[in-house]
């Protein structure tokens, strides 16, 4: 038995670029080394082992000699954002760095080692001071605190920073090592989140991307949780009980798919807080009127046909007022030829005009 997921004849993946590369790195190079960067870049991102892809392959694909996709490479290794492997002189293998990883080790080192020159007023205090004033690591630390419950002290903070260096972990990682640690583990202590940064990095789990896939294969309910949580922009809150206990349900009761418990996650992303029981309110509803699948949801929100309105013909004949005994006067004036009205009236005029005066009508 196996399984296999189809793939299109089409290319309609995505392949997400660091903006770093795109501000720093892009407009230092020539276009045709950028060219080669991207798509060797794209390459290694879909990780399709059943194509080969070599220098030879870029070049054809491109329309560029070899010696230009040669070239390219000794540019980016120069710069340091990719690493060649390997002894052939072409078909090496190419190693694309994590540019966020190399901004942080880049200033964090260029910080600390700048306090240090100082002179004997440095230590580690200061170290920690200078490394705060990065954004990431800031925002880092902070996380850190909220899911260990406590204030971690400057030398706990002084250890995780040398995970940084030592281990090559980017913080995102190490925030999902101690997350993970303690609100799945029940397991708060330095030394012990530790061993969970050692073991990732033995794996080669340096980045968020290859950790999730871990835990997509060993802890089902912990890679479901944290995708659920991110799609509502929670994923730095801490597990509860009561918000795992929900989504477990979704998958091992409703035996939900992912890909329709995130169409009820952008339920949620209408309301200003969303929330694990606002989405079980959405999803629950789907499950009692009868949801599957992706594709009921369309038949659910499809309007109902509407009864045709009924339409009477007319018989073409003009309808006739009802009449009343107004319309049966006959006018007095229908008597007379306008001549004779013509007349009547100018008698009037003068019997009047003779009785104003006084004379008589002899």
């Amino acid at each position: 038995m196996s399984f296999i997921i189809e793939t299109t004849d089409m290319d309609l993946g995505d392949t997400p670029i660091e903006n770093i590369f795109l501000n720093d790195y892009m407009p230092m190079a020539n276009g045709t080394y950028v060219k080669v960067y991207l798509l060797g870049y794209k390459y290694a991102h879909d990780r399709d082992h059943r194509i080969e892809v070599t220098n030879k392959t870029i070049a054809k694909h491109l329309d560029i000699p070899m010696e230009d996709v040669l070239r390219a490479w000794d540019f980016w290794e120069n710069k340091g954002i990719i690493r060649k492997e390997g002894m052939d002189d072409i078909d090496y293998q190419v190693v694309f760095l994590n540019l966020k990883q190399l901004f942080i080790k880049n200033n964090l080192m260029s910080k600390t080692s700048a306090a240090k020159d100082k002179g004997p007023r440095s230590s580690s205090q200061k170290d920690l001071i200078e490394a705060n004033q990065i954004p990431v690591v800031n925002k880092m630390f902070n996380n850190i605190d909220f899911m260990m419950r406590r204030q971690t002290a400057p030398m706990e903070k002084k250890q995780i920073l040398s995970w940084i260096q030592d281990y090559n972990m980017n913080p995102d990682v190490i925030e999902k090592a101690f997350s993970y640690g303690a609100e799945m583990k029940n397991k708060r202590s330095i030394k012990y989140i530790e061993g969970i940064i050692r073991n990732w990095y033995d794996q080669g789990l340096t980045n968020m991307d290859a950790v999730m896939e871990h835990f997509n294969k060993v802890d089902q309910k912990y890679f479901r949780y944290q995708k659920v949580m991110k799609s509502i922009g929670l994923e730095h809150k801490g597990v509860t009980d009561g918000d795992l206990n929900l989504i477990n349900k979704w998958f091992d009761q409703y035996s939900y798919s992912m890909e329709l418990v995130l169409k009820g996650c952008e339920a949620a992303n209408k309301v200003q807080y969303p929330t694990v029981n606002y989405i079980d309110g959405v999803i629950s509803d789907w499950y009692r009127k009868g949801i599957r699948r992706v594709e009921d949801i369309e038949l659910l929100d499809k309007p109902e046909d509407k009864p045709e309105r009924k339409t009477y013909k007319t018989s073409g004949k003009k309808a006739t007022p009802h009449k009343t005994r107004f319309h049966n006067f006959e006018q007095r004036s229908a008597k007379y030829s306008p001549e004779d009205l013509e007349k009547m009236a100018k008698r009037k005029r003068e019997a009047h005009r003779m009785k104003g005066s006084g004379g008589s009508d002899e």
